[in-house]
C-alpha cells in the first residue's frame, strides 16, 4: 500500500517536533516518549490522539502552493506516509511496522499549530491535516516499514 516516510515526536506540548529513527507505539497509549503518551499534549484530556498520521504528498503540495515550511516536523503530525490514501483508511485497522494501528478520525488543522510555525498554516493545512489512529498493538515502527491494511 505504502510506506512509513518520517517520524516525529513532541516531549511535551509546544516542544518542537523532532526526526526520530523508530518509535514504539505502546498499546491504547501512542507512541513513547511523545507528548500524548505521556498525557502533557496541549490537547490531553480533551481531544488527543493516540498517533497522528499525515501524507508526505499533501504536505509537499502545501509547500509547493503555500510557500510555507511543513516538511520538517512544522505539520505537527506523528508519522509522515508516502504512496498511502489515509482516506482509505476508515473503518480499518492497519500494520505500521511491527505496530497495528485503527483508523480513529479525521484530524483537522487548528488555529494552535498556526500560533507555534506561521502564519496562514491553518489555512493551507485544510483537507491536507491527516488522521488519528489508535494503537491496538505495541510495536517499533522505523522509517520504510510498509504500511498495510488488515
Amino acid at each position: 500500500m505504502g510506506t512509513v516516510h518520517e517520524i516525529y515526536i513532541a516531549p511535551e506540548g509546544s516542544a518542537r517536533m523532532r526526526k526520530v529513527d523508530e518509535a514504539e507505539a505502546v498499546a491504547s497509549m501512542g507512541l513513547k516518549g511523545d507528548r500524548y503518551c505521556e498525557r502533557v499534549g496541549y490537547y490531553s484530556g480533551w481531544d488527543e490522539c493516540q498517533v497522528t498520521l499525515i501524507e508526505a504528498e499533501d504536505l509537499e503540495s502545501v509547500a509547493a502552493d503555500s510557500g510555507l515550511q511543513v516538511l520538517n516536523g512544522e505539520h505537527r503530525r506523528n508519522i509522515v506516509t508516502r504512496g498511502v490514501r489515509l482516506a482509505e483508511l476508515v473503518g480499518h485497522a492497519f500494520r505500521a511496522g511491527d505496530a497495528v494501528l485503527a483508523f480513529d478520525r479525521p484530524r483537522p488543522p487548528c488555529a494552535y499549530i498556526q500560533s507555534i510555525t506561521e502564519s496562514g498554516m491553518t489555512r493551507a493545512l485544510v483537507g491536507k491535516s491527516g488522521i488519528c489512529a489508535l494503537v491496538v498493538k505495541g510495536g517499533v515502527i522505523r522509517p520504510g516499514d510498509e504500511i498495510a491494511v488488515l
